[in-house]
This record gives structure tokens, sequence and C-alpha cells, in this order.
């Protein structure tokens, strides 16, 4: 974690995972909800026996402070499940984007394919806990040569977004080779989430 007033200098305050958990795809809101920082993450001990996953799964986290996480506030937020494109492993990839209709979260998954193809869901914006809509089907998968081919052949991965007017552009990995950029309107996936 590190701040900045210019974006030139910064002033590095710490990590906020911890130094011996693998912790992937950690991802804070924006913005504070209900005076709590929130973050999107997959910490890779919490599936299996006695959790509520068999696989790396997204999970929502609380704090107080931005610096200090304490695991008993943990949630399950999203799991993998059926015999789909998702059903070996999920997690966070871009930072979740506030709109009108609650808080786009995209995410990436893995199914018994071994392509990692790009979800979408809408979570409540006084409750990101609370999923309002996750549809059945992905909004990209791997179909171009520089996607499918690569130093991971069948991989779009997300890492940022940002909507700008009413276009919502994706940045993403291709094959972990390429960075490469999507464009949707951003009525038009609402729409699709609805």
């Amino acid at each position: 974690l590190a701040f900045s007033n210019d974006l030139k200098s910064f002033k590095r305050i710490g990590r906020i995972t911890q130094i011996d958990a693998d912790n992937r795809d950690v991802i804070l809101f924006p913005e504070k909800i209900n005076g709590k920082y929130v973050r999107l993450e997959r910490p890779m001990e919490y599936c299996g026996n006695g959790y509520e996953c068999d696989g790396p799964s997204i999970w929502l986290n609380y704090s107080d402070d931005i610096t200090n996480w304490d695991d008993s506030n943990l949630k399950l937020l999203l799991k993998p499940y059926g015999n789909s494109w998702r059903s070996k492993k999920l997690g966070g990839s871009t930072p979740p984007l506030k709109t009108e209709k609650g808080w786009l979260v995209l995410y990436h998954a893995v199914g018994n394919d071994n392509n990692y193809r790009v979800g979408a869901m809408l979570l409540d914006l006084n409750d990101p806990s609370h999923i309002i809509s996750n549809p059945d089907s992905f909004i990209m998968e791997p179909e171009f040569e520089y996607e499918t081919t690569g130093f991971y052949n069948g991989c779009v991965f997300p890492t940022g977004n940002v909507i700008v007017e009413n276009t919502l552009y994706v940045y993403y990995g291709s094959g972990d080779k390429y960075c490469c950029l999507a464009t949707c309107e951003l009525d038009e996936i609402i729409d699709f989430l609805k």
C-alpha cells in the first residue's frame, strides 16, 4: 500500500496482505462502504475441507483502517461450480466500478478446458456480499490467435477497467504475452447483467 498526492512521489505504507499467505487477486473497492474499506481476495488456503468451497474462490473482506484485515471478516462471495467455464477456479480481476445499478465486477474463471474466461456480476451498492446478478454466460473468452497462443494458451485476463462517458474500457492480458483493450457500451453490459 502506498499513498501519493501527485502520482509522482509515493509514501510506502506496507503490505495489505499477510506476508506468509498465498492471497491472490486482492482488489480494493474504490470507496468505503458503510464506513469500511472493502476488498475482493482469493486466499488459497481457504478452500477444501472445512470451507464452503472446493476450489479457489472470490471472498470479500472488510477493514476499518485499510491496513488491518481480520480473516474473521471474510465472506465467501463466489465459488467455482458445475461443469462449466468456471468449474475449477475463480478470482477477481479489476477494481469494482460503481454504476447506478450496482457495483460492476469483472472476474476471471477457469473451467475443465483450462481456458481463462471473463465473467461479470453486479453487487449491491450498500452490501457487496449480495450478488444482484451473475449470468451463466461469460463476456469474453480466448478466440483470436493472440489469445489462444502465447506463454499461456487460451487466456484472457482483465487487469484494469474504466468507464468513460457510456463506454466500458477493459484492459486485459492475452496468452500471458500481450496487453489488449476491449470496449462495449456500459448500457449493453448492464442489460446483459439484468
